[in-house]
């Protein structure tokens, strides 16, 4: 381990430049081991870059049921990454006694590493230190190779769930009879055959193999995917992918757009999905997590509705969610809204708490979670004899289409598929889709700080608490613009303080997010230039 160098678990696990992490990567690998004995159970290990460049690398660790390290053992991981050298036993005797674990108990590890290209460098040598940090205390490891995210997460769920034989066919014939089962039910696949492909930039990421895998299964005559930005040339997640058409609100590098054509892009390890196209005069239009979120949500809601089934549906949103968005779920469609800080542990911890929980951050990362009590009422509705046709047809629709979902975490894959089959099922382009309702303009930005930890936030990151002068000043700037929206979080990983704002026009959401930029420029201890954009 380098001195003087201090990393943090986040959301996302450890992410930063690949270059002298291995030590984090080792270190992760004997935490997964003793997470395993302790569980009982295997767990997995991502080494992952996501959205970040080619040069960065990250690691992080995935429970048994496929969800998200446990908040509490993610203190654990940032404490034992951080300890020198000549504190790592100590450091690991106190994990294993404080947490009680049986060091008789065998571990296993579900691994896989994800890479833009198969040559990808940081790859070999961190996936190896993950490996030989899980033998060091006696794991068994099974790497699985070239996964999306969401591909190993549903590998391990579905292991500890009693199929020891699960694989990456599992997964695309699973997604793939459930699409098909979907469009057969509704007989569009037979009635109406697709005429028009949907685009998908897979950001020179590990997607564009799967979803070429994925859509093979499906059958052409079923679905068209062009796979765009698929790795032979050009840099992972480099002016592609979802987190840049959504930051920048423009097309990849490259890529020659038609009027209401449906263009989608994952990020580098496929667990983010962004849709957009061009209007008739060939502006840009984006249908974010925010739209997709929307889709899904009146989707299930119309047919609960029409199968006369009285389950609670909730949308989880976080404050980056479009204003409008907000106003249209809940003046219009009469669907519960709950918010919470940034971050999909929260989002997906607060889905849970409802019967279907659908959540999705405006980036494109989200899913719908769903209890199997309620999977079983809605099965039962569709063959119930006591319903009519209509009632049963919409209970049946609804349960093939929760089949497509990947439960387990936010996954492009499936998410595509399920936009797919609504917009088919609806017999809607990408242009009605777009117009259920018209966003509020909004611009996000970053500012250079030189401590982070400085800036404390409240009420789901939606007002500052410190420093205290911060939202006074926020507030007053807001004032000015009409429809006006802004709030500013610090970022997980890095000294820097994120900026969101929105208002009536482009070029009001512009200037109110320069202007508090600025703000936090001057009041949250900025560095380097004053921000300019």
């Amino acid at each position: 381990k380098p001195d003087n160098v201090r990393v943090s678990y986040g959301t996302a696990g450890f992410r930063g430049n690949a270059s002298g992490m291995e030590y984090v990567f080792f270190r992760m690998g004997m935490l997964a081991a003793l997470r395993s004995k302790l569980k009982e159970a295997a767990i997995g290990v991502m080494v992952t870059a996501s959205h970040n460049p080619e040069h960065d690398n990250g690691v992080k660790l995935i429970d048994p049921q496929g969800e998200m390290l446990a908040q509490s053992w993610e203190s654990l991981a940032t404490a034992l990454a951080n300890v020198t050298n000549d504190q790592l036993i100590e450091q690991l005797k106190q994990i294993i006694d404080s947490q009680k674990i049986p060091l008789s108990n065998t571990s296993f590890i579900k691994f896989a590493s994800v890479v833009g290209r198969a040559n990808w460098p940081s790859s070999l040598s961190l996936s190896r230190a993950v490996l030989d940090g899980a033998s060091a205390f006696g794991a068994t490891c099974h790497d699985h190779g070239l996964l999306t995210t969401p591909q190993l997460h549903y590998i391990l769920a579905c292991y500890n769930g009693g199929d020891i034989k699960v694989d990456e066919e599992h997964y695309y014939q699973n997604y793939a009879s459930a699409f098909k089962a979907l469009l057969n039910v509704v007989s569009l696949c037979k009635l109406n055959p697709v005429t028009s492909p949907v685009t998908v930039d897979c950001a020179n990421g590990v997607g564009a193999a799967k979803l070429t895998k994925l859509a093979e299964r499906i059958g052409a005559n079923i679905i068209d995917i062009v796979v765009y930005n698929d790795g032979q040339s050009g840099k992972l997640n480099e002016n592609c992918g979802a987190d840049y058409v959504k930051v920048q609100q423009r097309a990849p590098a490259g890529l020659n757009m038609e009027p209401f054509h449906r263009y989608a892009s994952f990020d580098g390890d496929a667990d983010r999905l962004i849709y957009y196209t061009l209007d008739s005069d060939c502006n840009f239009i984006l249908l974010d997590g925010d739209k997709i979120a929307a889709l899904f949500a009146t989707y299930i809601r119309d047919n609960l509705k029409k199968a006369s089934i009285n389950l609670r549906l909730g949308i989880i949103q976080t404050a980056y969610a479009n204003g409008n968005s907000t106003n249209f779920l809940i003046n219009q469609q009469n669907i519960e809204i709950a918010c919470t800080p940034t971050g999909v542990k929260y989002l997906h911890e607060k889905a849970l708490t409802f019967d279907i929980g659908v959540y999705f951050e405006a980036n494109g990362h989200g899913t719908i979670t769903v209890n199997q009590e309620c999977k079983n009422k809605i099965s039962a509705a569709a063959f119930d004899p006591n319903k009519s046709a209509e009632e049963r047809f919409a209970a049946k629709k609804l349960k093939l289409f929760l089949d497509i979902i990947n439960q387990t975490v936010g996954d492009a894959m499936c998410d595509l598929l399920a936009v797919e089959a609504i917009l088919q099922d609806k017999n809607w382009s990408v242009k009605e889709w777009y117009r259920i309702y018209t966003e509020l303009p909004n611009r996000q930005a970053k500012v250079q700080v030189a401590d982070r930890r400085i800036i404390e936030t409240g009420d789901a990151e939606r007002k500052v608490i410190l420093p205290s002068m911060l939202q006074p000043a926020i507030d007053e700037l807001v004032r000015k613009y009409p429809s006006g929206r802004s709030f500013v979080r610090p970022s997980g990983t890095e000294d820097v303080v994120r900026v969101y704002a929105e208002a009536n026009t482009q070029e009001n959401a512009d200037d109110l997010a320069q202007q508090v930029s600025l703000a936090v420029y001057n009041i949250g201890g900025g560095v380097g230039k004053k921000p300019l954009f």
